[in-house]
């Protein structure tokens, strides 16, 4: 692996990470249209760990006190919402153990994974056709959302797209989607990360240069696509994405449908 290809990874890792457009669905498409060389677990890791960095420092008072309401007896809605959180990474717990072979195959088909940002396109114009409700989060939502974003480990369906389009539909404020699903993927990104963690014992010391560009990349450009998605979404212009989804997908197909 070269400098440009770990920069260029991180890059999309980093940006479509948080933005809804499928950072799965973006690097399978870019493997095999670009035919860059598998970038490899250890790669992997470091570049979800740099966006997972970027939410923690993004979110870093929030993530403080839900920590300390754990210890805290009168912060109950920071409690709350760490309840909320626990519920709603479980349904993506038991898809991923269940179907982890399924799931690891797909990351090999590039011709359905553009069909999968087709239906990613379609539930984020599909978002437009709800009316702006102000409504909270609840148990009812946090499972709703969190089968969202088990349907994500789709490469091609955006995590953070499915998560905040399901908080829409289910009537929740935007912004409050849009905090949900960014603290949510908190323990999905670092549960992964930790689950593989065995293989940074493989780390290629002479790929070390390019491990820590991609890193770097992808927590800066990380850093800069939630700063921009939360700008969008007080905006009302979240449903937009679906467009350039759609555009992604059917060039997809075009492509690997040859």
């Amino acid at each position: 692996m070269s400098y440009w290809e770990a920069a260029l990874l991180g890059l999309l890792q980093g940006l479509t990470e948080f933005l809804p457009v499928s950072s799965s669905g973006h690097l399978v498409l870019a493997e095999h249209i670009l035919e860059l060389k598998q970038p490899g677990v250890v790669f992997e890791l470091m570049v979800h760990l740099g966006t997972l960095l970027s939410v923690l420092i993004y979110f870093r008072q929030r993530i403080i006190a839900l920590v300390l309401s754990l210890f805290i007896k009168d912060m109950r809605p920071e409690r709350r919402m760490v309840f909320y959180i626990i519920i709603g990474t479980i349904p993506a717990v038991i898809v991923g153990f269940l179907l982890e072979d399924f799931f690891e195959r797909a990351f090999g088909a590039p011709y359905m994974t553009s069909w999968m940002l087709i239906v990613t396109g379609v539930m984020l114009l599909a978002t437009g056709l709800f009316r702006r409700r102000e409504g909270e989060l609840t148990v009812f939502c946090s499972i709703f959302i969190g089968i969202g974003q088990a349907c994500a480990i789709l490469p091609g369906i955006s995590r953070s797209g499915s998560t905040i389009s399901f908080g829409l539909f289910a009537g929740i404020k935007p912004v409050v989607a849009a905090e949900y699903s960014f603290l949510l993927s908190i323990p999905a990104v670092a549960g992964a990360i930790v689950l593989k963690s065995r293989e940074l014992l493989n780390l290629n010391t002479a790929l070390a240069g390019e491990y820590i560009l991609g890193t770097v990349i992808s927590f800066l450009s990380g850093l800069f696509a939630v700063y921009i998605l939360l700008d969008i979404i007080r905006r009302g212009k979240f449903k937009y994405f679906g467009i350039y989804c759609l555009a992604v997908g059917i060039f997809g197909i075009i492509y690997f449908g040859r």
